[in-house]
């Protein structure tokens, strides 16, 4: 397992890499992001697209796919975890909570191009190395 903070989903719409290591590992790894990850970047998203010329309805689109890739994790799943995930990123961004509770709640690492969730108490992975993780990981099964 492997939670997915809204950057990345973000770059799985506008870059050939993550889509392709979701596509990938889809099989053998469960990709999840809290519900408030796919908010953030459907809110973000419209903006990016506009200043790059992208048409925005296309890439939108690609968004609503990489839900079949990446399981939507309900606030109700880590939302014990919400105080030790504030306390632990309190300092950096504490707006990223949900990200780093649900990490915390399903015990997986996650994977960022954020540097707020560095020292954190959880392994984090960034685009560059995470296939090293994902060579490696348990099967969705175990």
């Amino acid at each position: 397992m492997l939670v997915l903070d809204a950057n990345i989903l973000i770059r799985g719409v506008l870059g050939a890499r993550v889509l392709s290591l979701l596509r990938m590992y889809a099989e053998r790894v469960a990709f999840l992001a809290p519900d408030t990850a796919f908010e953030e970047a459907r809110e973000e998203l419209p903006a990016i697209l506009e200043r790059r010329g992208v048409p925005v309805p296309p890439a939108m689109a690609i968004l609503d796919q990489l839900r079949e890739l990446v399981e939507n994790v309900d606030s109700e799943r880590y939302r014990d975890f919400e105080m030790l995930a504030r306390q632990r990123i309190a300092r950096r961004d504490e707006d990223d909570w949900p990200v780093l509770a649900c990490a915390l709640a399903l015990d997986c690492p996650i994977w960022t191009e954020d540097t707020d969730f560095f020292g954190c108490g959880v392994a984090t992975w960034t685009t560059d190395r995470v296939e090293l993780y994902l060579e490696r990981a348990p099967d969705r099964e175990q």
